[in-house]
């Protein structure tokens, strides 16, 4: 099995490309979903980051305030590296299960959805890298038009992310989703139409 790990910086088209990969019929590990699930309702991370952040539990749902949580690791990057320590192996184990459930169901292509691909290091996990890319004028105008989103939020987090140039230096494919949607699933069709003639890689070792 053929692993694609799919990343690329806030307001690039990850989520559009990721939806087009379901729709080729690619199976996609979502990592911002597990996240989600981790920190909601009886989620398998509540208790430890509950206890790590005092005032951030939903106690009627014993699900995480993300609005809370945000609002206090956002300014300080040892906080954040708390809360990193604690869901970074879980999603991990998540993404584990996920390969194994495709592999013994005979998948050829899977697909680890990673916002931090490079930043964590998971490049070494997976086969190949596709990084989205889009024009930093289309980005910045997709981004800032979500809700909640304001220019200083939006700063921030291009901080904590490598610049988009490196990435696309280290991918072993770059998508432009500037182009629109039709030029984007074109893309993603070529990408695995080629991994499928490849073959999978022998040299990736896999969880």
């Amino acid at each position: 099995m053929i692993i694609l790990g799919l990343t690329g910086s806030i307001g690039m088209g990850k989520s559009t490309a990721a939806a087009m990969f379901t729709r080729l019929g690619v199976p996609v590990h979502d990592s911002d979903a597990s996240v989600h699930q981790l920190l909601g309702p009886n989620g398998a991370a509540v208790a430890a980051v509950a206890a790590a952040f005092p005032g951030v539990l939903d106690q009627p749902n014993n699900a995480i305030d993300r609005k809370k949580l945000g609002a206090m690791i956002f300014p300080d990057p040892t906080k954040k590296a708390v809360l990193e320590g604690i869901l970074h192996p879980m999603v991990r184990q998540s993404q584990a299960d996920f390969l194994h459930k495709n592999r013994a169901l005979g998948v050829k292509i899977a697909v680890l959805d990673i916002p931090l691909l490079y930043e964590t290091g998971a490049e070494s996990r997976v086969d190949k890298v596709i990084v989205v890319t889009a024009p930093p004028h289309v980005q910045r105008q997709r981004v800032l038009a979500r809700p909640t989103m304001t220019v200083d939020k939006f700063n921030a987090i291009l901080a904590g992310q490598m610049p988009d140039a490196d990435k696309c230096k280290r991918a072993d494919y770059i998508v432009q989703t500037g182009l629109g949607r039709v030029h984007t699933m074109r893309s993603l069709k070529t990408i695995v139409r080629n991994l499928l003639q490849q073959g999978p890689s022998p040299h990736v070792h896999h969880p």
